[in-house]
């Protein structure tokens, strides 16, 4: 590594960067018609499997009250689906059906390929482009870090 560059200097360089582009591909409609709640949902069912609706409330930090009325909007749809808890019958739990599986790999498709026309546009060289495409494994290992 090079001895001139200060990784506080370079976290905040990358932080504000990667806000940014975070911050405007939220921004951009894209089909697929998740809501930003929806799609938190979605994905963190996605991500660590059936849970409880009170469960994903506290990992959003919103109300029951709101968490229920997204989950049900999911499951009107037929994106989530309840079925009780085999440790504990009173409880219901909620996963993804593979509509909503194929619904959020939609939406992150659709964030892709928005990402992939800025890249394609001649604001990038092949020198960029070949720096950003080495850059997403040092991002990913960064975040698995922390």
């Amino acid at each position: 590594m090079n001895d001139d560059l200060d990784p506080a200097e370079v976290a905040s360089v990358l932080l504000a960067g990667l806000s940014v582009l975070v911050r405007r591909v939220r921004q951009v409609p894209v089909d697929g018609g998740l809501t930003m709640p929806e799609r938190h949902a979605l994905s963190h069912l996605d991500r660590s499997g059936p849970t409880t609706s009170s469960a994903l409330a506290r990992e959003a930090q919103i109300t029951a009250q709101a968490m229920g009325a997204t989950l049900g909007a999911l499951r009107s749809r037929g994106l989530v689906e309840r079925h009780p808890d085999p440790d504990d019958g009173r409880r219901m739990l909620l996963s993804v059906t593979e509509a909503g599986a194929q619904a959020l790999k939609d939406k992150r498709n659709a964030r892709a390929d928005l990402i992939a026309r800025a890249l394609t546009s001649s604001a990038f060289t092949q020198t960029e482009l070949e720096l950003l495409a080495e850059a997403g494994p040092l991002l990913e290992r960064l975040a698995q870090s922390i």
